[in-house]
């Protein structure tokens, strides 16, 4: 009998790479990068800033991550390799801005930048000497984004949270849908990092570029995580706000009070997704699945028991993808709820070149999420993944007007790697 290998506690097993879809080969386009020529210095090292910067890179900016010296990182969070699109198109410097000789190694990189974006718990940056007030002195166009879970003002400014506290207190768990027990669910995605904080960032990085080309001048944006999620919410918050009805699970159709819109599970376990809110689509699911009988029904409180009871019944007896090829196409709104796996190797995505081609130095040729929001560069695949460990500090430095004896004497004195 062969011995079992030994695993490692926190080491994964190897896996082989996935199979993707083929993908056609996509046609250059020829207009310029939509944020090229802009600079973004980057202090984030995950989360929302660094989701942030991940959209303005996809748009064309060279985005700097600025991070400690190894020696000096302390507990600094170090993403895997293929994490935030594996630093595709990003440059990063390696300064110790806890010395005053780095802070002004960052000032010089800041004085030639148009936006920073920090992550620091509020008020790290003021202490450090690197706050919107003091890049301002030698910048006046900079645009300062600090991203926070909670805001940089207010009662709650210095608690500490992550995605899931986010989504808490801007009331997406309790109106999401309830696991038994009435339990609020956990997200399958990071929604409060990616939308509430990332997008919500680069959205308003966006709309100051296009206001300083009329101000001439930078601005302070102070970007709350939870009040994203309160945009994402609002539908909810604003009925309560407006009538005093009080939103949660089961509440109106997106929330589960109606069978047309809801999950349900075919013959070999696989789920399905069905969202058919207009009249129309609703009576062609009723027709496919064998439930006319319900087709004036769509809205019918009393009956909702009866018509999911009798929709679940009808998808029990075929299996996901047997449905999904016949009902998909014929305008019922139906899905298949996909794995990671599954979704790979879809074709429609394939077709829309969802995925790339990422070459790492230590870790070869892997496939990732394409840039996939419209608009975005996607010339440059197969996409260069940057090694953590790989410093541009000399070269960006050296580029921002600092001459090399003092380069190297900061090198020698390990304030920058």
């Amino acid at each position: 009998m062969k011995p079992r290998k030994r695993i490692v506690p926190g080491r994964r097993m190897p896996v082989k790479a996935p199979v993707v879809a083929k993908r056609p080969k996509r046609a250059k386009s020829d207009l310029p990068s939509a944020l090229g020529g802009i600079t973004v210095l980057d202090l984030s090292t995950v989360g929302p800033g660094t989701r942030c910067t991940r959209i303005l890179a996809d748009y064309g900016a060279r985005v700097i991550k600025v991070g400690a010296p190894p020696r000096r990182a302390g507990v600094q969070v170090e993403p895997p390799f293929y994490a935030y699109s594996a630093r595709r198109n990003f440059k990063q410097v390696r300064i110790d801005l806890k010395e005053p000789e780095g802070r002004d190694a960052f000032m010089k990189l800041a004085k030639c930048s148009d936006v920073v974006v920090e992550s620091f718990r509020p008020g790290v940056v003021k202490r450090l000497g690197i706050d919107f007030d003091a890049v301002k002195r030698v910048n006046p166009r900079i645009i300062y984004v600090s991203t926070s879970g909670f805001g940089q003002t207010g009662p709650a400014a210095q608690w500490a949270g992550h995605d899931l506290n986010y989504l808490a207190m801007g009331g997406y768990l309790h109106t999401s849908g309830r696991a038994m027990g009435g339990k609020p669910p956990l997200p399958g995605a990071t929604i409060a990092d990616s939308a509430a904080g990332g997008m919500h960032a680069a959205i308003a990085v966006l709309a100051a570029i296009q206001r300083r080309h009329h101000t001439k001048k930078g601005e302070y944006l102070d970007v709350s995580t939870t009040e994203g999620v309160l945009s994402l919410t609002s539908l909810y918050i604003d009925e309560f706000l407006a009538t005093g009805e009080k939103p949660g699970p089961g509440h109106d159709v997106l929330t589960g009070r109606y069978a047309f819109y809801d999950t349900y599970q075919a013959r070999d376990g696989k789920w399905l997704a069905v969202g058919a809110i207009e009249g129309h689509f609703y009576r062609n699911l009723c027709k496919a699945l064998g439930c006319e009988r319900f087709a004036e029904k769509q809205y019918d409180d009393n009956a909702q028991a009866q018509v999911r009871a009798a929709f679940a019944a009808a998808f029990k007896t075929r299996d996901r993808d047997d449905w999904v090829k016949e009902l998909a196409p014929n305008d019922t709104c139906v899905s298949a709820v996909y794995s990671i796996e599954e979704l790979v190797k879809d074709k429609h995505l394939a077709a829309r070149s969802a995925f790339a081609e990422a070459q790492h130095a230590n870790r070869g040729a892997f496939q990732q999420v394409a840039p996939v929001l419209a608009g975005m560069d996607r010339d440059g695949e197969p996409f260069e993944a940057r090694d953590a460990s790989r410093s541009d500090t000399l070269e960006l430095l050296a580029e921002a007007g600092l001459p090399k004896s003092r380069i190297e004497d900061l090198k020698a004195f390990g304030i920058i790697a």
